[in-house]
């Protein structure tokens, strides 16, 4: 049992409902944005869990995408870290990660309850509400429990969902300086807007153990901006991240920008030659009719390209497996696959 992928994020039970723009904007909330709760923004959850056609699921970006990466890759294939209560919460959590196949390796609070996250829906658009609670209280000691550490050393790949910088970038170098240092591969998503804005040396500093880094428009957009770039082209941006430092200078960095309908961008620096590799790959085209909600779409693109790049694809593949599984999971209610498995098909 080799688990070569390990992934690390805040795990959460989504809270879901179909609502409408005047529910977000009593909450100051913005369709397809992502925000940690404040005060103000607490009622949110009452009112969720009152609507009696609510929907419950197993979420957390990086989760997501570790279930997703594991829909593709065979079995014992992806090990998940995250910190939860010891409550039904995390028990659901668990069933829904049991039933993917991903192993969960959790550190249990005591003083915490399990993190929720309201997934308001509206249209195609949603708005993600999160109060971390345990997710947030995750410690580096954790990783480093022999029993644990066993797995981060025989890993060949790392994701870390951009979320956990605001919880544990102890955990995050932790894990960046043992890819650096083993010549593995190292990846990142920028996971929303507010991270770049609020957590820039954080982000930075992560991002130099990363050869892969992942993120949509708005997050390319939040990144220019707190870095003071002069553009707003999503393949400039890209170039930017692509030529940051990096700690480990055996592997070029990859970045890879969703941008809704529009085509996947791919920019990869190669330093020893100082250019940059440019492609576009269309997304796989779905009917309106077909799309069930966009709750998750973007973390179903990383699994699918996390299985990809494990699998040792080229990135081509890769962002076509990506494509292919947020092509299901938008068919599904929030971040879910369709079970019976289906299996991908160039």
């Amino acid at each position: 049992m080799s688990f070569p992928l390990v992934a690390l994020g805040n795990p959460l039970l989504d809270l879901q409902i179909d609502t409408t723009t005047e529910v977000l904007d009593k909450y100051g909330l913005k369709a397809n944005d992502a925000i940690l709760v404040e005060e103000k923004h607490m009622p949110v959850f009452e009112e969720v869990l009152a609507n009696p056609d609510k929907k419950i699921v197993a979420g957390g970006a990086a989760q997501n995408a570790a279930r997703g990466a594991q829909y593709i890759l065979p079995e014992n294939s992806v090990v998940y870290f995250g910190s939860v209560g010891k409550d039904k919460y995390s028990e659901l959590l668990l069933e829904a990660n049991a039933k993917a196949g991903v192993k969960t390796l959790y550190q249990f609070q005591d003083k915490y309850e399990t993190g929720k996250c309201a997934a308001l829906i509206t249209g195609h658009n949603r708005s993600l509400a999160t109060d971390l609670a345990a997710a947030n209280h995750f410690t580096p000691d954790h990783l480093k429990k022999p029993e644990n550490w066993e797995y981060v050393e025989k890993a060949k790949f790392f994701y870390i969902g951009g979320f956990h910088l605001t919880v544990s970038p102890e955990a995050i170098y932790t894990l960046g300086q043992h890819a650096a240092d083993n010549n593995k591969d190292f990846s990142l998503n920028l996971s929303a807007p507010f991270i770049p804005e609020f957590f820039k040396d954080v982000l930075d500093k992560s991002i130099t153990f990363a050869n892969y880094v992942i993120g949509n428009e708005t997050e390319a957009a939040a990144y220019a901006k707190s870095h003071s770039l002069e553009t707003e082209d999503l393949t400039e941006i890209a170039k930017y991240i692509a030529k940051e430092p990096r700690v480990n200078e055996k592997k070029n960095r990859t970045v890879i920008i969703t941008h809704g309908l529009e085509p996947t961008i791919v920019v990869t620096y190669d330093a020893a030659a100082d250019s940059f590799t440019v492609n576009e790959y269309p997304v796989h085209p779905l009917e309106a009719s077909k799309i069930a909600d966009t709750n998750g779409a973007g973390d179903a693109f990383a699994g699918g390209l996390l299985a990809g790049l494990v699998a040792g694809d080229e990135i081509s593949a890769a962002v076509d497996k990506g494509q292919w599984l947020a092509k299901l999971s938008i068919q599904e209610v929030g971040p879910s696959f369709p079970y019976p498995k289906q299996t991908y098909s160039a």
